[in-house]
């Protein structure tokens, strides 16, 4: 089965929101080492996009199919910074 819109759009937007979530943690550290804000929140955002996604394709892997309880599990499995 394939994905159907929907679920591509919910992936979409949730992989953007985990992107600005690790950027914006990783701008004032950046700073601080000499980094350009910029530079380390693309940075970032990539590294942590990257763990997403490595997810989502591992539970794909696994049975070809990826449904919509594998995506959560990805989601909620990715490491959240609590402040």
């Amino acid at each position: 089965m394939m994905m159907n819109l929907a679920m591509f759009k919910k992936v979409s937007t949730r992989v953007f929101a985990y992107f600005v979530m690790t950027a914006l943690g990783m701008i004032g550290t950046g700073t601080i080492v000499g980094i350009n804000m910029w530079q380390a929140a693309l940075m970032a955002g990539i590294a942590g996009v990257a763990n997403v996604v490595e997810g989502l394709a591992r539970a794909y892997v696994g049975d070809g199919v990826l449904t919509a309880e594998e995506v959560d599990e990805v989601f909620n499995a990715a490491p959240v910074r609590k402040d």
